[in-house]
């Protein structure tokens, strides 16, 4: 009966859905029992950290075979499913369901089974230095952990103790690997605070070890390649060769740029690896040509090359890396500090920068087969390559600045200017096609017979457009000599260079017109002397600016010499600049003229000797030096004898205190005396006495006062004209 039931059931599914239930039932308690124990010894392991090798590989193989009945089991549903959907449908689904849930937490146990092995091959490639490896399965570990992360089943304190173990062994890995690089770049560097010379850096060394182990004889670089690997893996490799960077062009690069007495040399020392220190030598050059520059930069890099750099990481080298952080600074300091002083001061050295040219392409090649330059990089050559435009640049700048001094130098050093006067200009070349012309017109006009005749037999002197005897101020001489000079330099310079060049001689010009007047214009109101010479300057400068134009406009490149070149323009303004410095001084002078004569009544008698006098003092404004000794010899008689009136007492003795006190008696008794001491001192002395308005002299007269005894006394000359300038 019961075989026959049982074939029945057999025949209709039944018993064997009724087998499958049981199995799955008994296989669910068995993918539990299997959890409970992994996750006891995942527990133990990274948690409690208790040693248990063995019992992990039991329940792995545990974990295998319960994967491979549900797998069996799996296949066993999903066919019966199929064919019985009709029949059996929501049993199928339970079960499923179950095993799905099975399947997950074996799903779980293989991730934490990945893990544990990731974290076994890992313990082992740290200890034998492979950091590669290391940091492969660390990345696999870590890949193992956010995989658990994502299954929301996951139980909570075990995932906490895999995430705390693999951030302590992820540490523990940049801990070695950081020592391992220190180990590769030796630094011994000066304290920042003694970076004041060149001297400090003679303290900076740098030693590059090949990290080179034994075993590694016939590839020295694996245990190098191993390393920046690893640091990649990690994604701390940029950051290393950051900070790496910035310190070789701290206290490498940049010193070497910057200092030309500053050497680098490299030495070999077996078994150390290669040593990079810094030696002196004696120069008088304050600033490195390019040639010394381009070696010592070249012979750091090619160290760091062999011993460090000529290692690829994935798709890159290592110098490619470096050069990536470093060319950019590195090229502005050579720009800054070599190539912007390696420009030639005038015009006739330009030729000779194309051997600069020349060194500073073979310097970007080298850099180019190292790695450190990509192809399309060539910053330092383009400087050099645009050698007219910096000339110009740093032409115009000196002239510009060599302008101003003179402008702000004293006037009062004049030279005497005549109609034979002639300013150094350097000598022009002739205008070739000019000069073919005036060829082609001589042969083609006819000759004539007889004698040439002209048609106004009385000509013009010699001296009729020329310039009138004057003095004028020696910087403005000067600075003629320097606009003239700098169109020399634009003559047969490049347009843009000519160009440039010609309109800062414009500016100084123009700097001249509204520098001059400001900087001087105290000056130019206190003396006349000074406010003539200004205008000397003035038509001096108008004049020669008439020719100017015309004189180099056939020797400059288009557009200039199509008549762009022309200073006809600042004529006007520099006359009126002149006429007006002069006219206000004029009408100064005539107010004082009025003034002085402003006790002669109007001249109403013209016999009358007072207005002789009172006229004779105004125009001359000063005191003979005869008549100022006569007074001086007056007045110190007075000074000697005039304290003996006072005898109150019939002792002598007695009196002389009487006679010292003079002073409080006679009120303006020290005005006197330091009116005596006037009439005979220099303007020297005069100046001291009066010691900015604090000394003796200041107690007595007013500036005033003290000016119009200046000017009586003295000459009109520069050194009174100073002197009054300190009388304030």
């Amino acid at each position: 009966m019961a075989s026959f039931v049982t074939e029945v059931l057999a025949s209709s599914g039944k018993l064997e859905k009724e087998d499958l239930s049981c199995k799955i039932s008994r296989l669910s308690q068995k993918v539990e029992e299997t959890k409970d124990e992994v996750g006891d010894m995942i527990n133990k392991r990274y948690n409690e950290f208790l040693p248990s090798l063995q019992g992990a590989e039991e329940l792995m193989a545990q974990v295998d075979l319960v994967s491979k009945d549900i797998d069996v089991l799996k296949s066993c549903i999903e066919n019966e499913v199929q064919q019985n959907l009709h029949v059996a449908a929501v049993e199928y689904a339970e079960l499923k369901q179950q095993l799905e849930k099975n399947t997950t937490v074996i799903a779980v146990l293989r991730y934490l089974q990945e893990f544990d092995e990731a974290m076994e091959q890992y313990h082992r490639a740290l200890h034998e230095k492979k950091y590669t490896t290391a940091a492969e399965q660390l990345e696999k570990a870590r890949g193992s952990v956010d995989s658990l992360k994502a299954w929301k089943g996951c139980e909570l304190p075990l995932l906490r103790a895999l995430v705390s173990e693999l951030t302590i062994q992820r540490e523990n890995l940049t801990y070695h690997l950081g020592d391992e690089w220190s180990k590769l770049t030796i630094w011994k560097l000066p304290p920042s605070k003694e970076l004041s010379g060149v001297e400090s850096f003679l303290k900076t060394e740098l030693q590059l070890c090949g990290g080179a182990q034994e075993g590694d004889e016939g590839s020295p670089h694996r245990f190098l390649t191993g390393v920046l690997q690893a640091l990649a893996i990690q994604g701390q490799l940029n950051h290393k060769i950051k900070v790496f960077g910035q310190v070789l062009l701290k206290y490498v690069l940049k010193p070497l740029i910057t200092y030309p007495s500053l050497h680098v040399e490299v030495a070999e020392q077996p078994g150390q690896g290669t040593l990079l220190s810094f030696q002196l030598e004696e120069t008088l050059a304050e600033h490195p040509s390019p040639t010394q520059v381009y070696t010592k930069v070249l012979a750091v890099l090619r160290a760091l090359h062999e011993r460090l750099l000529d290692v690829s990481i994935g798709e890159r080298k290592m110098s490619t890396i470096l050069g990536d952080m470093i060319w950019e600074e590195m090229s502005d300091c050579i720009i800054r500090e070599c190539l912007l002083y390696s420009i030639p001061a005038n015009s006739s050295q330009l030729g000779k920068y194309s051997e600069v040219i020349k060194e500073t392409e073979q310097f970007e090649n080298t850099l180019k087969e190292l790695s450190y330059l990509a192809g399309d990089s060539t910053d330092l050559l383009r400087y050099a390559r645009n050698v007219n435009a910096h000339f110009a640049s740093k032409k115009c700048q000196d002239v510009i600045v060599a302008a101003r001094n003179l402008m702000t130098s004293e006037i009062h050093n004049t030279v005497k200017i005549s109609p034979e006067t002639k300013l150094s200009v350097p000598k022009l070349p002739n205008p070739g096609s000019g000069d073919k012309i005036k060829q082609e017109t001589c042969k083609k006009r006819p000759t004539l017979a007889g004698p040439p005749t002209l048609e106004n037999e009385k000509q013009l002197g010699r001296h009729t457009l020329c310039l009138p005897v004057c003095r004028i101020s020696e910087s403005v001489q000067q600075l003629l000599e320097l606009a003239l000079s700098t169109l020399s330099e634009a003559v047969g310079s490049s347009s843009q260079c000519a160009t440039q060049l010609f309109y800062t001689v414009r500016n100084i010009f123009q700097l001249f017109y509204d520098v001059v007047p400001t900087y001087h214009k105290e000056n130019l109101l206190k003396f006349p002397h000074l406010a003539a010479i200004h205008h000397n300057n003035c038509m001096f400068i108008a004049h020669h600016l008439l020719t100017l134009g015309h004189q180099f406009k056939p020797h400059l490149p288009q557009p200039l010499s199509d008549g762009a070149a022309t200073f006809v323009d600042l004529v006007p303004g520099f006359r009126r600049l002149g006429t007006e410095c002069f006219l206000a001084q004029m009408n100064a002078q005539k107010a004082e003229l009025l003034e002085r004569l402003s006790t002669s009544r109007n001249f109403a008698n013209l016999d009358d000797a007072k207005n002789y006098s009172v006229a004779i003092k105004a125009v001359r404004q000063d005191i003979s030096t005869d008549d100022g000794d006569h007074l001086h010899t007056l007045c110190q008689t007075i000074i000697d004898e005039g304290p003996l009136v006072f005898i109150p007492l019939p002792e002598e003795n007695k009196n002389r205190k009487c006679q010292e006190e003079v002073p409080i008696y006679v009120k303006k008794w020290m005005t006197f005396k330091e009116l005596t001491i006037v009439l005979q001192a220099n303007l020297q002395e005069i100046v001291d006495r009066w010691a900015d308005g604090k000394g003796p002299l200041a107690l007595e007269f007013t500036s005033n006062e003290v000016k119009s005894l200046i000017r009586a006394l003295f000459q009109n000359t520069e050194r009174r004209a100073i002197a009054l300038t300190k009388i304030k």
